[in-house]
Parts: C-alpha cells; structure tokens; sequence
C-alpha cells in the first residue's frame, strides 16, 4: 500500500492484492488516518484481485466519514460492489486521475 498526496484536499491510498477479514488491520489504519485528514480519500483499487464483505464493511464505514472515491476497480470487486449494490452508495471513478477530479 501506497499513500501519496494530491491537490492539497485528496490522499490516494493504493491497495493490493486480495482483502478478508484476516488481513484487512493495515488498510484499515490507512484508509481511517487518511480520513482524519483529508477532504477526500482516493482508493486506487485497481490492482485489488479479491475482496470480500469485511472489505465491502470497511468502505462503507470510511465513505460515512469523508468524501470517499474507489477508483479503477477490477471485475471481481465491481460485481461485488454490484452485487450488494454498493455501486448506488459508493462513488466509483474509473481511474484515479477521474478520482482527483471534483
């Protein structure tokens, strides 16, 4: 995971590889510290290959405390996000420079 700052009022925070309940503890500090602090929060998504319901959790909890953006999700977390239709709620952006923008 990557955090780098951008337009003074967003952080990107870059995830990867697969989350479950058992190994989601450093994105969530990262996402949650990122929220204290900025505006908008950025998740760059796209080289997430898994994620499952903690995961969905988790990002329905940081999108109630700040302006929460995923951005470039792959096909397995996009029908996940359509499946419980979190794709209504969450703000998805195709790519993280989508993202940035207002």
């Amino acid at each position: 995971m990557e955090e780098t700052n951008d337009r003074h009022t967003a952080v990107v925070v870059t995830a990867e590889g697969e989350y479950d309940a058992d190994n989601l503890g450093p994105l969530t500090d990262r996402l949650s510290t990122a929220a204290e602090t900025h505006r908008t929060v950025v998740l760059d998504a796209s080289a997430i290959t898994f994620a499952d319901s903690s995961f969905l959790n988790l990002l329905l909890k940081v999108h109630h405390t700040t302006a929460l953006r995923i951005a470039g999700p792959r096909n397995q977390l996009s029908r996940l996000l359509q499946m419980t239709c979190a794709d209504r709620v969450l703000d998805l952006r195709p790519t993280v420079e989508d993202a940035l923008r207002p």
